[in-house]
């Protein structure tokens, strides 16, 4: 039944949701670049097309680094020299904002879903209560720092050895609260992207899961797998199963929720990391010739 209906949406109009999907890839990483751009903007000026490229050159290294930390790397690329250490803590600045963002539209994910939860006892209610809790106090702590991150960087400066690093932090020191906001408001733009992106998915591989449940359901998705460590490459089968158990509270087809889940994967980070290594192969391509000449 379930092959039946996803032959029939591929060759109907919900066809053109796979169309859209991609096109939402392309407006997430944008979000993003937009957000490097400003993150940045105080120790290096660049243009969006570049921050666009070093983001993508960013996803290329993240695939095979765990929980995507290799994102730097590729990011910094891009940056002048003496800039590149700096330009670190301030990438750093934008995941902290996304991940405030995926915390909180996961505490809202879980209070929507407990009394599914608590149904389908796919965890006992104490540990239903301490993940949100856990979470919540996660979320408030994060936010005090994010907001407050010279005492962060005063933090560090105490402790013995790191006295000597702290002028890479100083930069953090220079992002005002404007700045902080803006970059929050885009994360919110990034993760609606996301769940939106699901939501036609759903819709093309024949789940039938309202808007406004799925979105709330996507929402707990990403808060467990920010929270469980993993590598982008095998991230598939790790964000299948998490889907599975989520969404398997709202619907029976199995099949659709993995091919979505597999398709929003393949759309989001290897098609773009694919494009980032082809950067990176540029970059090399380009110094080599400076070197001979």
């Amino acid at each position: 039944m379930s092959w039946q209906r996803i032959r029939e949406s591929f060759g109907g109009a919900l066809l053109s949701n796979l169309l859209i999907v991609l096109l939402l890839m392309i407006i997430n990483w944008s979000i993003e670049s937009l957000k490097w751009k400003l993150a940045i903007g105080n120790i290096q000026r660049i243009s969006f097309g570049k921050a666009f490229m070093a983001v993508l050159s960013g996803v290329s290294f993240s695939v095979s680094t765990p929980n995507r930390i290799g994102e730097y790397l590729g990011r910094v690329l891009y940056m002048e020299e003496g800039n590149r250490l700096r330009a670190v803590s301030l990438t750093i600045i934008c995941s902290i904002s996304q991940l405030l963002i995926t915390l909180l539209m996961g505490i809202c994910g879980l209070i929507y879903l407990l009394p599914k939860l608590y149904a389908a006892e796919l965890l006992s209610g104490l540990w239903v209560k301490v993940l949100l809790y856990g979470v919540i106090t996660v979320f408030i702590v994060l936010t005090v720092f994010y907001f407050r991150l010279s005492w962060l960087v005063k933090w560090i400066d105490r402790i013995p050895g790191m006295a000597r690093y702290t002028y890479l932090l100083n930069a953090v020191e220079d992002v005002h609260a404007t700045l902080l906001l803006r970059l929050l408001s885009l994360s919110v733009a990034r993760f609606f992207v996301f769940g939106i992106q699901y939501i036609l998915l759903f819709r093309l591989f024949g789940v039938e899961i309202g808007w406004w449940q799925g979105f709330w359901a996507v929402s707990v998705m990403f808060l467990v797998l920010a929270i469980i460590p993993t590598i982008a490459l095998v991230e598939v089968v790790q964000r299948s199963t998490v889907a599975l158990k989520i969404f398997g509270l709202l619907t029976t087809n199995e099949l659709g929720i993995g091919l979505t889940t597999v398709t929003v994967w393949f759309i989001n980070l290897i098609i773009p990391a694919l494009i980032g290594s082809l950067l990176i192969l540029g970059i090399k391509i380009f110094r080599n010739r400076n070197e001979v000449l």
